[in-house]
């Protein structure tokens, strides 16, 4: 196994969770190369932490990924999936669910070998005493029939497949998640605006419930003026909405999951 493991969660940079984690980790694997995606996942936000796993999984090297945003605390299993080069531990509640179905992943197990944890384990702090020591430890050695019963894959929790349908001269999709700054990721992806002849230049019609607003599609939100709205393909190649030197989530009101609409302005 590499020793590459990668961090992700909610625990934020003001205390020293993430160095706890860095220090167990070290402890039992010097030689790992720690690389983390992120620690200001908005607290609890599932769905926001599931999408940066995604997103950013292409981009990472083969390894052990750990993912830790867990509203409900220790109520649920821990587990592993085993993607080949890819290893993701994290709660049972569907933060891995994208990234593994991504990387097609086709066994799981529950972390059971308690040999393997940090103790005595905190019911508050998994990240700490049993996900950073069991991807240490399967960096150094040991496998993952170690660390407990197999699991089917369809019984592992999944998040709703986010939506992108194309018909009738329109794309309709959902909002994915809303970054730091604001911008309003959807699940719609560039290359459905293409089927629909739409490049960057082209002005959007986007539904947004009842709501209908005219929006320029460009490349880069800095093509219009500061304060107005823009449509734009990020960098995971999915259509974004943005405010120049704004906040597009605080001013569309939109919430993850919300449906939208988008089509050619005629």
């Amino acid at each position: 196994m590499t020793s590459a493991i990668t961090l992700l969660t909610d625990y934020g940079l003001e205390d020293g969770y993430v160095a706890a984690c860095h220090g167990v980790i070290v402890s039992i694997s010097p030689e790992s190369r720690i690389i983390d995606v992120c620690h200001l996942v908005p607290s609890g936000d599932v769905r926001r932490a599931a999408a940066i796993l995604t997103q950013t999984i292409p981009y990472l090297p083969p390894g052990v990924h750990i993912a830790v945003v867990d509203p409900g605390g220790g109520s649920r299993r821990a587990v592993a999936i085993d993607a080949g080069k890819h290893v993701f531990l994290g709660p049972d509640n569907g933060v891995l669910s994208w990234a593994a179905h991504a990387c097609g992943a086709k066994t799981a197990y529950e972390l059971t070998n308690e040999e393997l944890f940090r103790r005595p384990v905190s019911p508050t702090f998994h990240g700490r005493d049993i996900f950073a020591p069991v991807a240490a430890h399967l960096t150094v050695g040991h496998g993952l029939t170690e660390l407990g019963p197999e699991i089917p894959m369809e019984r592992l929790v999944s998040l709703p497949t986010p939506t992108s349908l194309v018909r009738e001269g329109m794309v309709e999709g959902e909002v994915l998640s809303v970054d730091r700054h604001g911008n309003t990721q959807l699940s719609v992806g560039a290359a459905d605006l293409a089927t629909l002849g739409v490049r960057p230049g082209a002005t959007l019609v986007v539904w947004l419930g009842r709501r209908q607003i005219s929006v320029p599609f460009r490349e880069t939100f800095a093509a219009v003026p500061p304060g107005d709205m823009v449509a734009f393909a990020d960098s995971a190649g999915l259509i974004a909405l943005a405010v120049n030197s704004g906040d597009a989530a605080q001013r569309l009101g939109l919430p993850p999951g919300a449906h939208v609409r988008l089509s050619l302005a005629p």
